[in-house]
């Protein structure tokens, strides 16, 4: 088993600069929970390299509640160094640990060729492509009252259009190796009519890509109580012979490959014997 989905940071915290020591705590949590390697994928946006290129995309939205919320937001996020992560990742490689170097990039909706040419000089073995938020609405930020509140307003049917949209244009754009928690937009527990139309764009953009999607232990531990993506779209994915990586979604050493015995499980009913790697980019096979 692999755990391709860690973050070194919480959500609100002050970014300290990571050590190998922390990676080492990362990789021994790992492995007590049979997970032979990892990939640290922090999020993009918490590096000021990323405000300098990507920031004020909010200003489009037309809630200007929702747009103040995302600056506020991302101003208390994008405070580390990225060079600084990239060196503390290839060091614990040196050092031996079974780790790769990993980000995780939120889709940009027409400035995916920024966030190409920001990261091409980089030497990254995995890049996660997600979907986090639509326009200036963090839609998965469960703690903020705003966010909430739009749940409570929005129409289901065209939340879920609009981040399959986002999806499909993410995997179109052949950025990103990885679609992250592919069904993240059911975090709440709030579902369509029929969900599987939903799902069925969503296979079809990963097979389309050539994309890898993440079966993802993260959202049991969210309110939909349900492992992304959905079993039904699972089992699609791995029909169509699309890989599969496995990941916890970690932000803290704790959750490390959190219930990887139970992924496990769930590739084994739907047939998935072969996991999928990453080294420079490049995917390889992993037999279960």
């Amino acid at each position: 088993m692999i755990d391709y989905h860690l973050h070194l940071w919480p959500h609100g915290s002050r970014d300290i600069p990571p050590t190998v020591e922390q990676l080492a705590l990362y990789c021994e949590k790992a492995q007590a929970n049979g997970v032979t390697e990892i990939a640290i994928t922090e999020h993009l946006f918490r590096f000021v390299q990323a405000d300098r290129a990507l920031s004020g995309f909010w200003n489009n939205d037309s809630n200007r509640d929702l747009a103040h919320q995302m600056e506020k937001y991302w101003s208390e996020h994008a405070r580390a160094d990225l060079d600084t992560y990239v060196e503390c990742v290839l060091q614990a490689k040196r050092a031996g640990l079974p780790i790769i170097l990993g980000l995780e990039v939120d889709y940009y909706r027409d400035q995916m060729d920024k966030v190409s040419e920001l990261l091409s000089d980089y030497p990254f073995d995995v890049l996660l492509g997600s979907v986090h938020w639509l326009g200036a609405w963090g839609f998965d930020d469960i703690s903020c009252d705003i966010v909430m509140d739009e749940w409570e307003v929005r129409d289901i049917e065209k939340v879920w259009d609009d981040y399959t949209i986002s999806i499909e244009e993410l995997a179109q754009s052949q950025v990103c190796d990885v679609l992250a928690h592919p069904d993240l937009v059911k975090i709440t527990g709030r579902f369509p009519r029929v969900p599987e139309e939903f799902y069925d764009r969503m296979a079809a953009a990963a097979i389309s890509s050539t994309m890898v999607a993440e079966l993802s232990s993260a959202g049991w531990r969210k309110p939909v109580a349900e492992q992304y993506p959905n079993y039904y779209l699972l089992k699609r994915f791995v029909e169509a012979g699309v890989g599969i990586t496995t990941a916890s979604d970690a932000h803290k050493v704790n959750d490390v490959s959190d219930n990887a015995n139970k992924l496990k499980g769930l590739l084994d009913s739907v047939g998935c014997e072969v996991l999928t790697g990453f080294r420079s980019r490049k995917s390889y096979e992993i037999k279960l």
